[in-house]
């Protein structure tokens, strides 16, 4: 049998844990598994692009565990009445092939890009650090939010949407968490004052939400909606300025914001940081900037932390998912004698 933790289900646990708890445990499975990077399968997402978004499959394995997700990313899904970004995932034994975890992943993502944008910003953001502007206020923006106090103490946001409505989502949803949030009239307004920028807006386009002349020395750039080729959000001369973090370079040479940017130019890969062998940031004025398009070993440790957090509870279910005939070599047997029996 296959666990399977639908929405409903996915909903309860979120609730009665709490997205900040689950966070925080994300990050723990985050950095163990980053610690580990050597050591899995790795690959660039499989993308079949449309004019209306994209779907992509994310594998990767570590030889005893295989995993996969299922996404998509279509921006022009709401003015339609769907989500931008829908997903699910599956956990499989190496050693039989048999899926022992399927899971949703909307929210499960959601969580944790949360995790991952805060693991890396413990690593390269000001310790000092008091006040993050957002620059985008769509459905990512809450767990961001969530995730930087979490990891951070963060508490003091700044945000700017071009969809008033959005922002006002924002304060609604967060306001009565305690944090102090501040609505403002333009991207240059979020980030003035700002140690860390959150850029996450959904257009599938060359956008430049961030000038470079608003980024000040010392800040940390958290840019996440870049994540697909033709889409970016950072004008270049930021790059030029920063030191630029990435999950997996051939992936993100093709969909981050280094797209932008000839395919010698110098990033660091961020398991080099966590384990130590390369530095973060080296001078409270140096610009950080993590280059985050979403890679699957973080849905690997999500996905683990998932199956691990709801065992022994009651927020799961147990689905037949796998033909078991009593003889492996008699498939047909499962069916050969309730098939009718032609004329």
């Amino acid at each position: 049998m296959t666990r399977f933790v639908d929405v409903r289900n996915m909903v309860r646990w979120a609730t009665t844990t709490g997205p900040e708890t689950i966070i925080g445990g994300m990050i723990g499975y985050l950095r163990d598994d980053f610690r580990r990077w050597e050591s899995f399968d790795k690959t660039a997402r499989v993308a079949n692009h449309t004019p209306l978004g994209v779907i992509e499959l994310m594998p990767t394995s570590d030889h005893e565990t295989y995993a996969f997700k299922y996404v998509n990313g279509h921006p022009s899904n709401p003015a339609r009445g769907f989500q931008t970004v829908t997903a699910f995932g599956v956990l499989a034994d190496v050693h039989n092939g048999y899926p022992t975890l399927l899971a949703e992943m909307t929210l499960l993502t959601a969580l944790r890009t949360a995790a991952t944008s805060a693991m890396v910003a413990a690593e390269l953001a000001r310790p000092d650090s008091t006040t993050m502007a957002m620059i985008g206020a769509g459905s990512q923006a809450e767990f961001q939010a969530l995730g930087f106090r979490t990891a951070l103490g963060i508490h003091r946001l700044r945000v700017w949407d071009t969809d008033p409505e959005a922002m006002e989502k924002f304060r609604r949803n967060l306001a009565p968490l305690g944090f102090e949030i501040t609505i403002a009239t333009s991207a240059a307004d979020a980030v003035a004052g700002a140690d860390i920028i959150t850029t996450c807006t959904a257009d599938k386009a060359l956008a430049t939400v961030l000038i470079c002349d608003l980024v000040v020395p010392g800040v940390h750039i958290n840019a996440i909606g870049g994540d697909c080729p033709g889409k970016t959000e950072l004008e270049a001369a930021i790059l030029e300025r920063a030191s630029v973090f990435v999950e997996y370079p051939p992936q993100t040479r093709v969909e981050g914001e280094i797209q932008q940017m000839a395919p010698d130019f110098p990033v660091t890969e961020l398991w080099k940081v966590i384990v130590g062998t390369e530095p973060g940031r080296t001078s409270r004025d140096q610009i950080t900037l993590f280059d985050s398009v979403g890679f699957a070993i973080e849905d690997f440790s999500a996905l683990r932390y998932l199956r691990d957090s709801v065992a022994r509870t009651e927020f799961f279910e147990e689905i037949d998912l796998v033909a078991a005939p009593e003889n492996p070599k008699d498939l047909f047997g499962m069916i050969g004698a309730l098939s009718p029996v032609g004329s």
